[in-house]
This record gives structure tokens, sequence and C-alpha cells, in this order.
């Protein structure tokens, strides 16, 4: 068995709040079950975790878009 290097680490541990914040801003956008508003997600099931994810990552590439376009 092998040993798991956790590889998912906050480049800025001072953006650790700000990207939490990001995370409930959207799952309320996706009107996920409000179970996550506690701060545990382990009842929310991997479909809605993983819609989540990928709100914020289509986010995240929009506003760099918007970024690079006002350049």
């Amino acid at each position: 068995m092998s040993i798991r290097n956790n590889s998912n680490r906050v480049l800025n541990p001072m953006a650790m709040q700000a990207l939490d914040k990001f995370k409930l801003e959207a799952a309320t956008e996706l009107n996920i079950s409000n179970e996550y508003k506690s701060g545990y997600w382990g009842n929310i099931t991997s479909r809605e975790c993983g819609s989540v994810g990928g709100q914020m990552v289509k986010k995240m590439i929009q506003a760099y878009e918007d970024q690079l376009a006002g350049q």
C-alpha cells in the first residue's frame, strides 16, 4: 500500500477563508441542500460537491478571461 501525498494544498494560506466563502456562494447559486451551511460537507453527495467545484472553476476561468480581455 502506498502512502498518499495530499497535493490539494492552498498555495496561499491567507486565501483559505476567501475560498471557503467562494465555495458557499457557489453552493448557494446551485441550490445545493442547506446542510453545507454547518461547515460539514459529509452529508452532501459526490455529485453535488462536484457541481460546486465545477461552478467555482467556471467562475475563476471567467474572471481570468475578463482580466485578460481588459489588458
